[in-house]
């Protein structure tokens, strides 16, 4: 017998961290919610990742997803942009861990890969996409359906991750 897993994907950022839960049933996907936690850009690092923090525990706890995912950060030019990244990716991986998920990571082309196809494309061809898995899907903006993208991956990956993520706790 077959159960329903619910899944939060997330897309690190220190100004915006979407989100978006889904559902996934054998090789069904059914869209929950999706969505933006903001951080104030005039606050002091910690403060911002406080923000973020708490959005994102009020999302987990409301939804109470089963499994999470968190897209892997790519290093760019600038370090200290890369390094602000990371500790938004810090927190991402953070709510979920501490709500007792065990926290996938995908790298941002093999989340490309698994909904349009290809490892490489453009954000409109992922919103088209997320439309033609998940017609009932409402994201606003590119983060929430980067999240969703996330989760969509996850659940084609699920089965091989856990695997392994058990295999490692075990």
């Amino acid at each position: 017998m077959q159960t329903t897993i619910r899944i939060i994907g997330i897309d690190p950022g220190l100004r915006r961290t979407g989100w978006g839960v889904i559902e996934t049933l054998g090789n069904s996907l059914r869209f929950i919610a999706s969505g933006t936690v903001t951080s104030d850009g005039e606050m002091d690092l910690a403060s911002r990742l406080c923000q973020l923090h708490d959005g994102l525990a009020e999302v987990v706890h409301g939804y109470q997803p089963h499994e999470a995912a968190v897209e892997q950060t790519f290093v760019n030019k600038d370090a200290t942009a890369t390094l602000k990244l990371g500790q938004a990716r810090g927190i991402a991986m953070l709510v979920p861990a501490r709500a007792g998920l065990r926290v996938a990571e995908y790298a941002p082309n093999a989340v490309k890969k698994a909904v349009i196809g290809v490892g490489h494309g453009e954000k409109q061809q992922i919103h088209m996409m997320l439309k033609v898995l998940m017609p009932k899907a409402e994201f606003k903006g590119n983060d929430a359906a980067d999240a969703l993208a996330i989760a969509i991956c996850h659940a084609h990956n699920r089965q091989a991750v856990t695997s392994r993520l058990a295999a490692l706790a075990g």
